[in-house]
């Protein structure tokens, strides 16, 4: 029977952390984008042309800041299901200890 174990208990351990952390920091940022926060304007994807050539050019840059919140939800939702793929692998890898071979 083939064994669908692929990493140790160390290493899925240290996945599930990092999903965590992942997850709390994407949702986090999401959160922040989706309220339009001052503070990371730097992080938005415009240029000069979003400014000069929109007729409102607040609406182009708030639908920027949407898009980039959208995108981490979406970071965050790849986060959870590698979460729980290491969490899987933790299973397996103490459900292995107590096999007889």
């Amino acid at each position: 029977m083939a064994s669908l174990l692929f990493c140790g208990p160390k290493l899925a351990a240290c996945g599930i952390v990092l999903s965590i952390w992942g997850v709390i920091m994407l949702v986090m940022l999401g959160i922040f984008f989706n309220v339009h926060s001052a503070v990371l304007i730097e992080d938005v994807p415009f240029t000069e042309a979003d400014f000069h050539e929109d007729k409102s050019p607040p609406q182009r840059i708030y639908a920027l800041y949407d898009q980039v919140s959208y995108n981490c939800f979406i970071a965050a939702v790849i986060y959870v299901l590698l979460g729980g793929l290491s969490f899987c692998q933790v299973r397996l890898n103490k459900r292995k200890e107590y096999m007889v071979r």
